[in-house]
């Protein structure tokens, strides 16, 4: 991905309840990461520190975060040693601006003269790398201008549609239906108002189910 970052990819757009929806994460894990606690350095260059806001950017290294620690259950330490030695590099978002790798244990970065264990020590060697943090790194699109981020609505899962995305771009980067402006809070709230699901697909040229998934998407916002 590109290292020259947009203005508006860095704006502080989102409290730390709303990240948190977007990203399925508890709100202390999250403002962990993003701010640290005590001693504890954060993991992350967030936004704005007062008040606690995140831009879209933080928004997307927070999503891999979540894909590290769940999905392949590696140490704080070694991810922390691992940003730290691409930070040097004046990488300001190191886990979006490269393509990294984990053998399970520790962050690898694929080069031309080796694979380099960046969790590490700088070491060069080979290492056999079962799979990529590929489920994450698909709901994350590049194109020349933008990000955008598919956020996961139902499960974690390579199945998961792209029905929801979210671009600082459009809405004021507020979830909308992929592909359009349609903001997903309007369809729902005139979902619960009484207007069906066909009806709103033919006002807003949407098929059924893009509707549908708007709605869950909010319904489950309602709910957390």
């Amino acid at each position: 991905m590109k290292s020259m970052i947009q203005a508006e990819l860095e704006l502080p757009l989102y409290g730390l309840s709303e990240a948190a929806l977007y990203l399925r994460l508890p709100i202390k894990t999250l403002e962990y990461w993003a701010f640290g606690r005590g001693v504890v350095k954060p993991l992350i260059r967030a936004a704005s520190k007062d008040p606690r806001t995140l831009s879209f950017m933080n928004l997307l290294e927070c999503h891999m975060l979540a894909a590290m620690r769940s999905i392949y259950d590696l140490h704080l330490s070694r991810i922390r040693r691992a940003i730290a030695n691409l930070s040097r590099n004046g990488l300001r978002h190191p886990l979006i601006e490269k393509a990294l790798y984990t053998n399970r244990i520790d962050l690898l970065l694929n080069e031309l003269d080796g694979v380099i264990n960046i969790s590490r020590p700088r070491r060069f060697g080979q290492y056999e790398i079962p799979e990529i943090v590929k489920v994450h790194l698909e709901r994350i699109e590049y194109d020349k201008r933008t990000f955008r981020f598919y956020p996961f609505v139902r499960e974690r899962s390579p199945d998961e549609p792209k029905y929801i995305v979210i671009n600082p771009a459009v809405g004021f980067g507020k979830p909308v239906v992929a592909g359009t402006g349609v903001s997903t809070a309007v369809i729902a709230a005139r979902f619960n108002a009484r207007e069906s699901i066909p009806d709103l697909a033919r006002e807003y040229g949407l098929e059924e189910k893009q509707v549908e998934e708007a709605i869950r998407w909010e319904t489950r916002a309602i709910a957390a």
